[in-house]
């Protein structure tokens, strides 16, 4: 789809993604918004574990899992139960989950 947008006209970065991932409240839109926040899950996780100077492997053995499903977990490559996320955060980094809501 082109648009009559001159070579140095900015682009906003919701028209962006309507574009590459279809309109808001699309299957396809959805889909790239749930891959969206499930790196963003894993970013936090890989920063806590880094900032707590552990590396995967210790994480690891701090919660009985194999390092494979750690690097799983920052890969964003599975989806993550709230149950698992406290765990990782409570138990394996020593911090405290909160989660926020908004209606």
């Amino acid at each position: 789809m082109r648009t009559n947008r001159t070579k140095n006209e900015a682009i906003t970065i919701n028209a962006h993604f309507d574009r590459k991932y279809g309109k808001a409240g699309t299957q396809e839109r959805k889909s790239f918004e749930q891959k969206a926040e499930a790196y963003m899950v894993a970013e936090l996780v890989r920063s806590a574990r880094l900032n707590a100077r552990m590396t995967q492997e210790e994480l690891a053995r701090k919660l009985n899992v194999s390092r494979a499903y750690i690097a799983k977990i920052e890969g964003a490559s599975s989806d993550l139960r709230i149950s698992t996320l406290r765990r990782i955060v409570e138990s394996g980094l020593g911090g405290k989950l909160n989660i926020n809501v908004e209606l």
